[in-house]
């Protein structure tokens, strides 16, 4: 019996122990490699997302985030510090590539295609991977996930996307994920010039890489859905039981004349039309969904590979977008 994406997405943000969200990411990975998972038959999953996944906050020390401080690694304690956020990022990562497919793959608004849960899935699969990796060398060093203050900003803004997919993508996907690709240099030097250069090597030679395939699947999905919402200009967008609409070129008054249902367009799609290019769209997205400006320096190589170009970020590196 084929698995369903969502079913299994939802078995994983409905687990609290971060290890067992790890091994579930993996299986489900490599279930879906094997064809052995389906992303058909979603409707019914629609609306049964979690408000907030299951997570082991009693084992956590959380704090606000301007209480943190990691220091530069130049102490073992300072390095054990650093290594634990990038544990509690990774940790978190996992649960926001199940939510983007749990809470908008179901959503008949979206009509998105098996591609999108390839890549998403193949998101959650590295992410628990890093988790496990970094979890492994922050044990390495003489410490555990749990042992320092951490904060749940990446959910906090998650949160407040969860309306739309659109919103998702640049905030989550784009905008942290960026600037994740910005910061990890410094880290792995900070950990090199100290002497740990197991913790550089991991970071360098397997997460930096990853992670500038999960950037450029949320550039790669947000250019995906300006398209269809332009596409949809000509050919209006299905109605939510599957219907095909009006005939291109039919306007919604034309269909009401002749007894039709004019078709359903989502809010997403008349938003998306209001922008000729996938990136003002993107400003758009950030000005109102993001808090405070996008801060340089930029990894302008690192994300130009991931195909998120500085027309995409320097129209907002001095704006403050909340």
């Amino acid at each position: 019996m084929t698995l369903n994406v969502v079913q299994c997405a939802l078995r994983v943000l409905g687990e609290p122990e971060p290890e067992v969200k790890a091994r579930l990411s993996a299986e489900y990975l490599a279930a879906w490699q094997a064809g052995e998972l389906g992303c058909t038959d979603l409707a019914s999953h629609h609306g049964h997302v979690p408000d907030r996944p299951a997570r082991a906050d009693d084992k956590l020390q959380l704090v606000e985030p301007w209480k943190l401080k990691r220091g530069k690694g130049g102490s073992l304690a300072s390095r054990q510090a650093l290594l634990h956020s990038l544990v509690h990022i990774e940790n978190w990562a996992v649960d926001l590539a199940w939510d983007i497919i749990a809470r908008f793959g179901p959503d008949p608004d979206y009509r998105l295609p098996p591609a999108f849960f390839a890549d998403f899935v193949k998101v959650a699969g590295d992410e628990a991977r890093h988790y496990s990796l970094l979890a492994q060398r922050l044990q390495a060093t003489g410490s555990h996930y749990g042992a320092f203050p951490c904060h749940d900003g990446l959910w906090t803004s998650a949160s407040a996307t969860g309306g739309s997919l659109p919103a998702r993508l640049a905030v989550e996907h784009c905008t942290h994920e960026a600037r994740g690709l910005d910061v990890l240099p410094q880290t792995i030097h900070r950990f090199r010039s100290n002497g740990d250069g197991a913790s550089a090597t991991l970071l360098e030679s397997v997460i930096y890489v990853e992670e500038i395939t999960h950037c450029a699947a949320g550039v790669r999905w947000l250019r995906y859905l300006h398209a269809q919402a332009w596409a949809a200009r000509e050919w209006p967008w299905p109605d939510r039981d599957g219907g095909g609409g009006m005939p291109a070129g039919s306007s919604g008054s034309q269909a009401e004349a002749a007894g039709d249902t004019p078709p359903h367009i989502p809010a997403w799609v008349t938003e998306a039309r209001a922008y000729e290019t996938v990136e003002t769209w993107f400003h758009a997205l950030i000005r109102a969904h993001f808090r405070g400006p996008l801060k340089p320096p930029f990894n302008d190589a690192a994300r130009a590979q991931a195909g998120f170009g500085p027309e995409w970020y320097l129209p907002l590196a001095s704006v403050g977008a909340g």
